[in-house]
């Protein structure tokens, strides 16, 4: 991604952007676990992301979009296959059985993802002294978060399930970040909303087999699923999705990947708070720790190319007070 394009972007969007990300993704994880409370966990990703990739659509038909670019919706289920159906799918089914903040905990490990699938930019990330001390201090941090659950096996103070969700919760973030680097560098001539309608519809459509597969419509009765879970549903369709998720994949477009990844920080921190204050979760000082710790390793992973991004923008404003001088586009990446 080049400057200019970044340059193009409103800074007030930019800012409204990051604050959805930050804030309603935070407290996802707590609306997540509340609607699985009443919904079987595959069927609530289908009525959630189903509707609200049908809702997106239905007003980029309005503002006039050109919704079927074949090869843009071919790009769109990938990454909305990865992003939301594998990795999104991973944090629903575990919330049967681990608390919503140990699930954000474990998810804050993202930016560590990033730097490993980043391809592109390994000649410039692992020859960094910071991003390769915050891998291993994030790698530190996962070992911690992830020894408390297995001492509890190893005694026989906890179930399977759990063991096998923190598992899953290693793979998580891994497909997330995958998902995330596709839909960054696949070029699309068709605008975010579009191609996050796509994404949503087609995970939303996956989930279904995968609910099937799961057995979940065999004596479903929604007439029994309590009011709180179906207002759960509707805030994840309108704010976790259609806003947040929106707000995400259009961030992807204009900021580095390392900038939209910050939203690590403070996610996890909005859920814990949330799991503490309103579904009164035991969050132990080990998983306190190992928060710190992951936390502590992306900030040094971003510190290089923050100061690198700094650094560019000075020499780019220099060149714009100097106009003999030939702008060029300078990536940020």
């Amino acid at each position: 991604m080049t400057l200019n394009n970044q340059k193009a972007a409103s800074p007030v969007l930019i800012i409204i952007a990051f604050a959805i990300v930050y804030i309603v993704w935070g407290s996802t994880y707590f609306f997540i676990q509340m609607a699985v409370q009443g919904f079987p966990p595959m069927l609530m990703g289908a009525l959630r992301y189903t509707a609200a990739g049908i809702l997106l659509l239905g007003w980029c038909i309005i503002k006039g979009d050109k919704v079927w670019v074949k090869k843009d919706v071919i790009h769109s289920a990938v990454s909305g296959l990865l992003m939301l159906f594998i990795a999104t799918g991973v944090v629903i089914w575990v919330e049967k059985t681990l608390p919503s903040a140990l699930v954000a905990i474990m998810v804050s490990a993202n930016p560590i993802w990033f730097v490993v699938l980043d391809k592109g930019n390994w000649k410039i990330n692992f020859k960094n002294k910071a991003t390769l001390a915050g891998l291993f201090i994030g790698f530190g941090g996962v070992v911690l978060l992830m020894s408390e659950q297995v001492g509890k096996a190893l005694a026989g103070t906890t179930s399977q399930a759990k063991i096998t969700g923190m598992i899953l919760m290693l793979i998580g973030p891994a497909v997330w970040s995958a998902g995330s680097l596709y839909s960054k560098y696949k070029t699309s001539n068709s605008p975010a909303r579009v191609n996050t309608a796509w994404q949503m519809i087609i995970a939303g459509i996956a989930f279904i087999p995968a609910g099937m597969l799961n057995n979940e419509f065999t004596g479903l009765d929604l007439g029994n699923v309590p009011v709180r879970s179906w207002l759960a549903i509707v805030y994840l369709i309108l704010f976790g999705s259609i806003a947040a998720f929106s707000a995400y994949v259009w961030l992807l477009k204009v900021r580095p990947v390392t900038q939209v990844s910050t939203h690590s920080y403070v996610n996890p921190v909005v859920a814990v708070l949330l799991g503490l204050f309103f579904a009164h979760e035991n969050i132990s000082l080990v998983q306190i720790a190992g928060l710190v710790i992951i936390l502590v390793s992306v900030l040094l992973i971003n510190l290089y190319k923050y100061h690198t991004g700094l650094q560019i923008k000075k020499e780019v404003y220099k060149k714009e007070l100097n106009p003999s001088k030939s702008i060029m586009a300078i990536s940020c990446e």
